[in-house]
């Protein structure tokens, strides 16, 4: 049977569509305001194989995005090119090896080749009205000025098309807010891009002035593994922070091996909590990251002494007091990686025992005060507690469970999260019946996937496909 061509979400794929038609429309602008040809076919050549391997240097960013050293090529060949010629090499040469895979349909790499041809093509005008067509400051000083302010505007004209169509592509696939994936991704790289941008003209004028055997080939490429360097720093910082990830599911899962009362509570707390955010209409992004929050919730108790965590019998007043000590534990715990936490986990750890009420631990917050990610993780917290029981407590049915939350909802729970709770409740998820669950479910600690702030480069969207 032939196999069906695999389409995006409509909405994305007339996106995909317009920015097509916007570079045929670019392109046709550009050979109609300044058409020249190359001086040697060797020159286009050159720089295509640049733009290739260029491409070949993506990184990672949360929601779905990714990264490569394709900016500041496109910005060197835009300078060095005849003006139409630079966005056609990105389009044709910045493909994506691994289109036509199940991870990378054909609708993803055409998105990310034509916006940034697009990209291409208006910086590469900027740069020649800037320095051609209408020198801004005067005189023989003035050249090497505009250079520095063409190069700037060309690189702001880049970064703002190639950003803004990943923004909005990736709000279209995944619902995530336009601020949130503008903060989640690019709110750092623009400052660091612009502190890159002149090497892009450095590029271009060491390729026109050769000072080695005669082509000016030779500098690029010794200056191309200067920035390739920075590619290797940014895969040891991913890799710094998947060792972080691991080192995370260790304790997590020593935490549950320890009592076979708790064992799978927090993969069973994150699959209620996501069953939840799901539900109250909470985007992608944020979903993913509130089940990270839930996974980790109790990491503080690796800090608590096992005769305590583990007693056999009831904890008396001391105990007790000893055992709530772990959400800020958990914090301090957490310490080194919380500037790259996303915001909300580090208040799911500190919270997840406030009560509406303001009688919880550890600050004694109340109702609308709480974090809201720690509200719903209060909940599936104590749901997945009393259904699992404790050497001294004997586990309460999901009915009997329920009809205490309910009866606790003002109380000990806000009372909108009770009411989303009872509704998947109802719908006999997984996760309703601990012995099910524990048969049926496992899962992995997911993946920080933070960005660098520290990789100025163009991005790229992975999308959703449609069904």
């Amino acid at each position: 049977m032939r196999k069906r061509l695999e389409l995006p979400p409509t909405k994305v794929l007339l996106f995909i569509s317009s920015l097509l038609v916007g570079f045929l429309a670019v392109e046709y602008f550009l050979i109609a305001f300044a058409y020249q040809n190359p001086s040697s076919w060797f020159d286009p050549a050159f720089w295509a194989i640049l733009v290739f391997i260029s491409k070949r240097t993506q990184v990672k960013l949360p929601f779905s995005a990714g990264m490569s050293h394709l900016f500041v090529i496109a910005l060197a060949s835009s300078i060095a090119l005849p003006l139409w010629m630079a966005p056609l090499l990105v389009f044709i040469f910045s493909f994506d090896i691994d289109t036509g895979k199940p991870s990378f349909p054909w609708f993803k790499d055409l998105f990310n080749r034509t916006q940034q041809a697009i990209a291409t093509g208006i910086s590469g005008l900027v740069w020649n009205l800037t320095t051609t067509h209408g020198q801004i400051i005067p005189g023989s000083i003035g050249i090497y000025l505009n250079e520095g302010i063409g190069i700037m505007l060309a690189s702001i004209a880049f970064l703002f098309i190639n950003i803004s169509a990943v923004t909005y592509v990736i709000h279209l696939a995944t619902g995530a807010t336009l601020r949130k994936v503008w903060f989640g991704n690019f709110s750092w790289l623009w400052k660091s891009s612009l502190i890159l941008a002149p090497v892009g003209l450095l590029l271009a004028r060491a390729y026109t002035t050769p000072l080695i055997g005669g082509w000016g080939g030779f500098t690029v490429l010794f200056l191309m593994l200067l920035l390739y360097f920075s590619r290797f720093y940014w895969e040891e910082k991913v890799k710094l922070e998947e060792a972080f990830d691991n080192t995370i599911e260790v304790l997590v899962q020593t935490i549950d091996a320890k009592d076979p009362f708790t064992r799978r509570h927090s993969e069973r707390v994150a699959a209620i909590t996501a069953h939840m955010a799901k539900r109250m209409g909470f985007d992608d992004s944020d979903i993913k990251r509130i089940t990270y929050a839930s996974r980790i919730h109790d990491i503080g108790k690796v800090a608590i002494p096992d005769a305590v965590l583990l007693k056999p019998a009831k904890l008396d007043r001391g105990e007790f007091e000893v055992v709530k000590t772990h959400a800020r534990r958990g914090v301090e715990l957490l310490k080194p990686m919380l500037p790259f936490l996303a915001k909300g986990v580090k208040e799911v750890i500190l919270h997840h025992h406030e009560r509406w009420d303001g009688t919880g631990y550890p600050t004694q917050q109340q109702t609308t005060k709480i974090h809201p990610w720690a509200r719903i993780v209060a909940l599936a917290d104590a749901y997945e507690a009393m259904t699992a029981g404790r050497s001294y407590a004997q586990a309460k049915s999901p009915e009997v469970a329920l009809g205490e939350i309910m009866g606790l909802a003002g109380k000990q729970f806000d009372p909108e999260v009770v009411k989303i709770f009872e509704q998947v409740w109802l719908e006999d998820p997984l996760w309703k019946d601990r012995e099910v669950f524990l048969r049926a479910y496992s899962s992995p600690v997911p993946s920080l996937e933070l960005p660098s702030p520290y990789s100025p480069e163009p991005v790229s969207a992975t999308l959703p496909t449609s069904n």
